[in-house]
Protein backbone atom coordinates (compact mmCIF):
# COMPACT_ATOMS: atom_id res chain seq x y z
CA UNK A 1 0.00 0.00 0.00
CA UNK A 2 1.62 3.43 -1.28
CA UNK A 3 0.69 6.69 1.14
CA UNK A 4 -0.02 10.04 -1.10
CA UNK A 5 0.35 13.27 1.11
CA UNK A 6 -1.81 16.25 -0.33
CA UNK A 7 -0.51 19.60 0.56
CA UNK A 8 -3.29 21.93 -1.53
CA UNK A 9 -6.22 20.64 -2.99
CA UNK A 10 -5.56 18.18 -6.06
CA UNK A 11 -7.97 17.65 -8.86
CA UNK A 12 -10.19 14.52 -8.13
CA UNK A 13 -9.69 13.12 -11.73
CA UNK A 14 -5.98 12.88 -10.85
CA UNK A 15 -6.36 11.65 -7.36
CA UNK A 16 -8.56 9.01 -9.10
CA UNK A 17 -5.35 7.64 -10.99
CA UNK A 18 -4.48 6.13 -7.51
CA UNK A 19 -6.90 3.07 -6.94
CA UNK A 20 -7.70 1.99 -3.29
CA UNK A 21 -6.89 -1.06 -3.66
CA UNK A 22 -3.24 -0.09 -3.67
CA UNK A 23 -3.00 4.02 -2.86
CA UNK A 24 -4.25 5.76 0.48
CA UNK A 25 -4.52 9.33 -0.41
CA UNK A 26 -4.98 12.17 2.41
CA UNK A 27 -3.83 15.84 3.45
CA UNK A 28 -2.39 14.15 6.60
CA UNK A 29 -0.74 11.17 6.42
CA UNK A 30 2.37 9.85 8.27
CA UNK A 31 5.29 7.97 6.60
CA UNK A 32 4.08 8.88 3.16
CA UNK A 33 5.85 7.36 0.04
CA UNK A 34 4.70 10.50 -2.13
CA UNK A 35 3.69 13.93 -2.17
CA UNK A 36 1.65 15.77 -4.35
CA UNK A 37 1.02 19.86 -4.18
CA UNK A 38 0.25 23.14 -6.25
CA UNK A 39 1.48 25.78 -4.66
CA UNK A 40 2.67 24.42 -1.20
CA UNK A 41 5.85 26.19 0.00
CA UNK A 42 7.96 23.33 0.88
CA UNK A 43 11.53 25.00 1.38
CA UNK A 44 11.10 25.62 5.07
CA UNK A 45 8.72 22.18 5.68
CA UNK A 46 10.59 18.65 7.44
CA UNK A 47 10.04 16.37 4.61
CA UNK A 48 9.80 12.93 5.79
CA UNK A 49 12.77 10.20 4.67
CA UNK A 50 9.97 7.55 3.68
CA UNK A 51 9.05 10.25 0.69
CA UNK A 52 10.88 8.41 -3.00
CA UNK A 53 8.95 11.16 -5.01
CA UNK A 54 7.35 14.75 -5.16
CA UNK A 55 4.80 15.70 -7.98
CA UNK A 56 3.95 19.33 -8.54
CA UNK A 57 0.53 19.79 -10.38
CA UNK A 58 1.70 22.42 -12.11
CA UNK A 59 4.87 23.48 -14.43
CA UNK A 60 6.57 25.47 -11.89
CA UNK A 61 8.68 24.30 -9.11
CA UNK A 62 9.84 27.25 -7.53
CA UNK A 63 7.85 25.92 -3.91
CA UNK A 64 10.24 23.04 -3.54
CA UNK A 65 13.85 22.27 -2.53
CA UNK A 66 14.18 20.33 -6.24
CA UNK A 67 18.36 19.88 -5.59
CA UNK A 68 17.94 18.55 -2.39
CA UNK A 69 15.89 16.56 -3.62
CA UNK A 70 17.99 15.05 -5.98
CA UNK A 71 20.84 15.00 -3.52
CA UNK A 72 18.31 12.46 -1.62
CA UNK A 73 17.27 10.78 -4.39
CA UNK A 74 14.39 12.02 -4.89
CA UNK A 75 12.97 12.98 -8.34
CA UNK A 76 10.35 15.62 -8.57
CA UNK A 77 7.71 15.69 -11.20
CA UNK A 78 6.02 18.09 -12.49
CA UNK A 79 3.13 19.28 -15.88
CA UNK A 80 4.80 21.11 -18.17
CA UNK A 81 2.35 21.77 -21.26
CA UNK A 82 -0.84 20.52 -19.33
CA UNK A 83 -1.50 23.97 -18.60
CA UNK A 84 -0.60 25.73 -22.12
CA UNK A 85 -3.65 26.56 -23.13
CA UNK A 86 -5.44 28.03 -20.22
CA UNK A 87 -1.85 30.29 -20.72
CA UNK A 88 -1.62 30.75 -24.08
CA UNK A 89 -5.64 32.14 -23.67
CA UNK A 90 -4.87 34.42 -21.29
CA UNK A 91 -1.71 35.91 -22.67
CA UNK A 92 -3.58 36.60 -25.79
CA UNK A 93 -6.48 38.15 -23.49
CA UNK A 94 -3.34 40.46 -21.88
CA UNK A 95 -2.46 41.33 -25.48
CA UNK A 96 -5.62 42.33 -26.09
CA UNK A 97 -6.25 44.04 -22.65
CA UNK A 98 -2.89 46.37 -23.23
CA UNK A 99 -3.52 47.34 -26.79
CA UNK A 100 -7.15 48.34 -26.03
CA UNK A 101 -6.67 49.49 -22.35
CA UNK A 102 -9.28 47.23 -21.55
CA UNK A 103 -8.17 47.45 -17.64
CA UNK A 104 -8.24 51.17 -16.92
CA UNK A 105 -11.30 51.40 -19.37
CA UNK A 106 -12.90 49.12 -17.11
CA UNK A 107 -12.22 51.20 -14.43
CA UNK A 108 -13.13 54.44 -15.68
CA UNK A 109 -16.73 53.20 -16.30
CA UNK A 110 -17.25 51.89 -12.59
CA UNK A 111 -16.38 55.84 -11.61
CA UNK A 112 -19.48 56.93 -13.76
CA UNK A 113 -22.43 57.49 -11.55
CA UNK A 114 -24.73 59.13 -14.48
CA UNK A 115 -28.11 57.89 -15.69
CA UNK A 116 -29.70 57.53 -18.87
CA UNK A 117 -28.74 60.16 -21.61
CA UNK A 118 -26.10 61.51 -19.12
CA UNK A 119 -24.77 58.27 -18.83
CA UNK A 120 -24.41 57.60 -22.36
CA UNK A 121 -22.95 61.57 -22.78
CA UNK A 122 -20.03 60.08 -20.34
CA UNK A 123 -19.46 56.97 -21.81
CA UNK A 124 -18.97 58.47 -25.37
CA UNK A 125 -16.80 61.44 -23.86
CA UNK A 126 -14.80 59.06 -22.54
CA UNK A 127 -13.73 56.80 -24.64
CA UNK A 128 -11.53 59.03 -26.73
CA UNK A 129 -8.97 58.31 -23.75
CA UNK A 130 -8.57 54.51 -24.29
CA UNK A 131 -8.09 54.76 -27.76
CA UNK A 132 -6.14 51.91 -28.62
CA UNK A 133 -4.84 49.80 -31.69
CA UNK A 134 -5.13 46.17 -33.19
CA UNK A 135 -2.86 43.30 -33.24
CA UNK A 136 -2.10 42.51 -37.15
CA UNK A 137 0.84 43.01 -38.02
CA UNK A 138 2.13 43.61 -34.93
CA UNK A 139 5.69 42.18 -33.73
CA UNK A 140 5.14 39.88 -31.05
CA UNK A 141 8.17 38.74 -29.61
CA UNK A 142 7.54 35.17 -27.27
CA UNK A 143 10.89 34.38 -24.61
CA UNK A 144 10.96 30.79 -23.71
CA UNK A 145 9.69 28.34 -26.72
CA UNK A 146 8.34 25.74 -24.32
CA UNK A 147 4.91 23.82 -24.68
CA UNK A 148 3.43 27.64 -23.53
CA UNK A 149 5.36 29.76 -25.87
CA UNK A 150 5.03 27.58 -29.03
CA UNK A 151 0.96 27.30 -28.65
CA UNK A 152 1.21 31.51 -27.95
CA UNK A 153 3.77 32.02 -31.19
CA UNK A 154 1.41 29.50 -33.05
CA UNK A 155 -2.01 31.46 -31.98
CA UNK A 156 -0.62 34.63 -31.96
CA UNK A 157 0.41 33.87 -36.14
CA UNK A 158 -3.40 33.30 -36.69
CA UNK A 159 -3.73 36.40 -35.82
CA UNK A 160 -2.11 38.09 -38.26
CA UNK A 161 0.50 39.11 -36.10
CA UNK A 162 4.46 38.85 -37.18
CA UNK A 163 5.75 36.35 -34.17
CA UNK A 164 9.67 36.29 -33.38
CA UNK A 165 11.33 33.69 -30.81
CA UNK A 166 13.80 33.06 -28.69
CA UNK A 167 15.08 29.79 -26.98
CA UNK A 168 18.40 28.29 -27.47
CA UNK A 169 17.42 25.30 -25.71
CA UNK A 170 14.54 24.51 -27.40
CA UNK A 171 13.82 20.65 -27.80
CA UNK A 172 13.04 19.02 -31.03
CA UNK A 173 9.38 17.81 -30.14
CA UNK A 174 8.73 22.04 -29.66
CA UNK A 175 10.57 22.97 -32.86
CA UNK A 176 8.09 20.37 -34.69
CA UNK A 177 5.63 21.93 -33.38
CA UNK A 178 6.08 25.94 -34.00
CA UNK A 179 4.79 27.13 -36.79
CA UNK A 180 7.76 27.79 -39.94
CA UNK A 181 5.76 31.32 -39.51
CA UNK A 182 7.68 31.96 -36.48
CA UNK A 183 11.75 33.67 -36.52
CA UNK A 184 14.02 32.22 -34.40
CA UNK A 185 16.29 35.44 -32.87
CA UNK A 186 19.65 34.84 -31.90
CA UNK A 187 19.89 37.09 -29.15
CA UNK A 188 17.39 38.57 -26.37
CA UNK A 189 18.29 42.04 -27.79
CA UNK A 190 17.46 41.13 -31.35
CA UNK A 191 13.93 40.05 -29.96
CA UNK A 192 13.75 43.13 -28.21
CA UNK A 193 14.50 45.31 -31.36
CA UNK A 194 11.80 44.04 -33.04
CA UNK A 195 9.21 43.62 -30.80
CA UNK A 196 5.68 45.66 -30.54
CA UNK A 197 5.17 43.05 -27.65
CA UNK A 198 7.17 41.02 -25.59
CA UNK A 199 5.75 38.07 -23.63
CA UNK A 200 7.66 35.98 -21.40
CA UNK A 201 7.69 32.09 -20.54
CA UNK A 202 10.73 31.07 -18.63
CA UNK A 203 11.20 29.22 -15.17
CA UNK A 204 12.71 32.32 -12.17
CA UNK A 205 16.28 30.87 -12.15
CA UNK A 206 19.36 33.30 -11.20
CA UNK A 207 19.93 33.39 -15.21
CA UNK A 208 16.22 34.58 -16.29
CA UNK A 209 15.91 36.88 -12.69
CA UNK A 210 15.42 40.63 -14.05
CA UNK A 211 15.92 39.14 -17.33
CA UNK A 212 13.74 41.82 -18.72
CA UNK A 213 15.55 44.89 -17.54
CA UNK A 214 15.93 48.38 -18.42
CA UNK A 215 18.30 48.14 -21.41
CA UNK A 216 16.59 45.64 -22.70
CA UNK A 217 12.86 47.41 -22.73
CA UNK A 218 14.82 50.49 -24.06
CA UNK A 219 15.12 48.35 -26.86
CA UNK A 220 11.43 47.62 -28.06
CA UNK A 221 9.12 50.15 -30.34
CA UNK A 222 7.95 52.57 -28.86
CA UNK A 223 4.65 52.24 -27.30
CA UNK A 224 5.26 48.98 -26.75
CA UNK A 225 3.28 45.74 -24.37
CA UNK A 226 5.33 44.22 -21.90
CA UNK A 227 3.45 40.84 -20.85
CA UNK A 228 4.79 38.96 -18.03
CA UNK A 229 3.04 35.27 -16.80
CA UNK A 230 5.87 33.40 -16.56
CA UNK A 231 7.25 34.22 -12.83
CA UNK A 232 7.11 37.17 -10.37
CA UNK A 233 10.78 38.08 -10.97
CA UNK A 234 11.74 37.38 -14.58
CA UNK A 235 10.62 41.18 -15.16
CA UNK A 236 12.77 43.84 -13.56
CA UNK A 237 9.06 45.81 -12.37
CA UNK A 238 10.56 49.07 -11.60
CA UNK A 239 12.41 49.00 -14.87
CA UNK A 240 8.85 48.37 -16.49
CA UNK A 241 7.48 51.31 -14.43
CA UNK A 242 10.21 53.81 -15.67
CA UNK A 243 9.03 52.96 -18.96
CA UNK A 244 5.71 53.54 -18.78
CA UNK A 245 6.21 56.68 -17.19
CA UNK A 246 7.95 58.04 -19.54
CA UNK A 247 6.10 56.75 -22.61
CA UNK A 248 7.75 53.97 -24.05
CA UNK A 249 5.91 51.28 -22.94
CA UNK A 250 2.12 51.76 -23.41
CA UNK A 251 1.31 49.13 -21.02
CA UNK A 252 2.56 46.18 -18.48
CA UNK A 253 0.26 42.83 -18.13
CA UNK A 254 1.35 41.09 -15.34
CA UNK A 255 -0.43 37.99 -13.53
CA UNK A 256 2.35 39.03 -10.47
CA UNK A 257 0.99 41.97 -8.42
CA UNK A 258 2.86 44.02 -6.06
CA UNK A 259 1.67 47.49 -4.84
CA UNK A 260 3.81 49.49 -6.88
CA UNK A 261 2.25 47.83 -9.89
CA UNK A 262 -1.47 47.82 -8.54
CA UNK A 263 -1.22 51.74 -7.86
CA UNK A 264 -0.03 52.51 -11.50
CA UNK A 265 -2.53 52.91 -14.11
CA UNK A 266 -0.91 51.77 -17.17
CA UNK A 267 -0.26 48.76 -15.72
CA UNK A 268 -2.59 45.70 -15.61
CA UNK A 269 -2.07 43.50 -12.79
CA UNK A 270 -3.97 39.90 -12.39
CA UNK A 271 -4.24 37.57 -9.59
CA UNK A 272 -2.05 34.70 -10.57
CA UNK A 273 -4.30 33.16 -13.22
CA UNK A 274 -2.47 31.68 -15.29
CA UNK A 275 -3.20 28.36 -15.29
CA UNK A 276 -6.55 28.82 -12.80
CA UNK A 277 -9.23 27.00 -15.52
CA UNK A 278 -10.96 23.79 -14.18
CA UNK A 279 -9.70 22.35 -17.13
CA UNK A 280 -5.68 23.28 -16.61
CA UNK A 281 -6.22 22.00 -13.04
CA UNK A 282 -7.55 18.99 -14.15
CA UNK A 283 -4.97 18.19 -16.94
CA UNK A 284 -2.20 18.85 -14.54
CA UNK A 285 -3.16 16.76 -11.75
CA UNK A 286 -3.55 13.68 -14.10
CA UNK A 287 -0.56 14.02 -15.80
CA UNK A 288 1.74 14.42 -12.81
CA UNK A 289 -0.33 11.89 -10.87
CA UNK A 290 -0.13 9.02 -13.88
CA UNK A 291 3.88 9.67 -13.50
CA UNK A 292 4.29 9.51 -9.48
CA UNK A 293 2.83 6.44 -9.89
CA UNK A 294 4.63 5.21 -12.59
CA UNK A 295 7.55 5.68 -10.59
CA UNK A 296 6.29 3.96 -7.33
CA UNK A 297 4.79 1.09 -9.31
CA UNK A 298 7.93 0.74 -11.88
CA UNK A 299 11.06 3.59 -10.48
CA UNK A 300 10.00 4.89 -14.43
CA UNK A 301 11.05 8.57 -15.00
CA UNK A 302 9.35 10.71 -17.07
CA UNK A 303 8.80 14.71 -17.21
CA UNK A 304 11.56 15.29 -13.87
CA UNK A 305 12.94 18.82 -13.02
CA UNK A 306 16.01 17.18 -11.04
CA UNK A 307 16.43 13.23 -12.93
CA UNK A 308 16.81 11.99 -16.35
CA UNK A 309 14.19 10.68 -18.43
CA UNK A 310 14.31 6.69 -17.89
CA UNK A 311 11.37 4.42 -18.61
CA UNK A 312 12.42 0.82 -19.34
CA UNK A 313 9.23 -1.73 -20.35
CA UNK A 314 8.45 -4.02 -17.50
CA UNK A 315 9.60 -7.88 -17.60
CA UNK A 316 8.20 -10.95 -15.90
CA UNK A 317 11.39 -10.16 -13.65
CA UNK A 318 12.18 -8.56 -10.40
CA UNK A 319 13.42 -4.80 -10.35
CA UNK A 320 15.94 -2.66 -8.67
CA UNK A 321 15.96 1.04 -8.98
CA UNK A 322 19.70 2.69 -7.99
CA UNK A 323 20.02 6.84 -7.37
CA UNK A 324 23.77 7.35 -7.37
CA UNK A 325 26.27 10.32 -8.00
CA UNK A 326 26.82 10.41 -11.51
CA UNK A 327 30.58 9.24 -11.04
CA UNK A 328 33.04 6.54 -13.12
CA UNK A 329 31.90 2.37 -12.54
CA UNK A 330 28.66 2.77 -10.95
CA UNK A 331 26.73 0.28 -13.30
CA UNK A 332 30.13 -2.09 -13.20
CA UNK A 333 30.11 -2.04 -9.15
CA UNK A 334 25.80 -2.59 -9.49
CA UNK A 335 26.43 -5.26 -11.49
CA UNK A 336 28.93 -7.11 -10.10
CA UNK A 337 27.06 -7.35 -6.64
CA UNK A 338 24.14 -8.62 -8.62
CA UNK A 339 26.44 -11.87 -10.62
CA UNK A 340 28.13 -12.19 -6.76
CA UNK A 341 24.54 -12.95 -5.70
CA UNK A 342 23.80 -15.37 -7.87
CA UNK A 343 21.30 -13.46 -10.12
CA UNK A 344 21.46 -12.83 -14.37
CA UNK A 345 20.67 -9.26 -15.85
CA UNK A 346 17.17 -9.41 -17.80
CA UNK A 347 17.43 -5.57 -18.81
CA UNK A 348 19.23 -2.77 -17.33
CA UNK A 349 19.04 1.29 -18.33
CA UNK A 350 21.21 4.44 -17.05
CA UNK A 351 20.37 7.60 -17.02
CA UNK A 352 22.33 10.65 -16.05
CA UNK A 353 22.06 14.25 -16.04
CA UNK A 354 24.57 16.88 -14.26
CA UNK A 355 26.12 15.26 -10.70
CA UNK A 356 23.03 12.77 -10.81
CA UNK A 357 22.37 9.10 -12.17
CA UNK A 358 19.32 6.41 -11.81
CA UNK A 359 19.87 2.91 -13.13
CA UNK A 360 17.03 0.39 -13.88
CA UNK A 361 18.07 -3.39 -13.23
CA UNK A 362 15.46 -6.36 -14.19
CA UNK A 363 17.27 -9.58 -12.74
CA UNK A 364 15.95 -13.26 -13.19
CA UNK A 365 15.44 -13.83 -9.23
CA UNK A 366 14.51 -12.46 -6.18
CA UNK A 367 16.81 -10.01 -4.46
CA UNK A 368 18.30 -11.13 -1.03
CA UNK A 369 18.19 -8.81 1.96
CA UNK A 370 22.23 -8.77 1.74
CA UNK A 371 22.47 -8.22 -1.96
CA UNK A 372 20.07 -4.81 -1.54
CA UNK A 373 22.33 -4.11 1.72
CA UNK A 374 25.45 -4.47 -0.57
CA UNK A 375 23.68 -2.12 -3.18
CA UNK A 376 23.24 0.15 -0.84
CA UNK A 377 26.72 -0.01 0.78
CA UNK A 378 28.25 1.15 -2.56
CA UNK A 379 29.93 4.42 -2.10
CA UNK A 380 27.42 7.37 -4.31
CA UNK A 381 24.07 5.92 -4.36
CA UNK A 382 21.85 8.29 -2.45
CA UNK A 383 18.53 5.79 -2.65
CA UNK A 384 17.51 1.79 -3.79
CA UNK A 385 14.37 0.57 -4.51
CA UNK A 386 13.21 -2.99 -4.62
CA UNK A 387 9.87 -3.01 -6.26
CA UNK A 388 9.72 -6.21 -7.18
CA UNK A 389 7.80 -7.98 -9.68
CA UNK A 390 5.17 -6.09 -11.76
CA UNK A 391 1.69 -6.53 -10.00
CA UNK A 392 -1.00 -7.98 -12.45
Amino acid sequence: MFKILTLNNIAVEGLRRFPRSRYEVASEIAHPDAVLLRSHNMHNMEIPDTVAAIGRAGAGTNNIPCDAMAARGVPVFNAPGANANAVKELVIGGMLMGARNLGSAGEYVKTLDETGDDLKKAVEAGKKQFVGFELPGKTLGVIGLGAIGVEVANAALDLGMKVVGYDPSITVRNAWQLSSGVEQEETLDQLFQHADFVTCHVPLLDGTRNLVNADRIALMNKGGVLINFARGGVVDDAAAIAALDRGHLHAFVTDFPTPELIAHQKVTALPHLGASTGEAEENCAIMVAENVKDYLENGNISFSVNFPKARMPRLDAWRITVANANVPNMVGQISTCIADAGLNIEDLLNKSVGDYAYTIVDVNGEPSDSLLEKLRSIEGVSTLRNLGKPVT
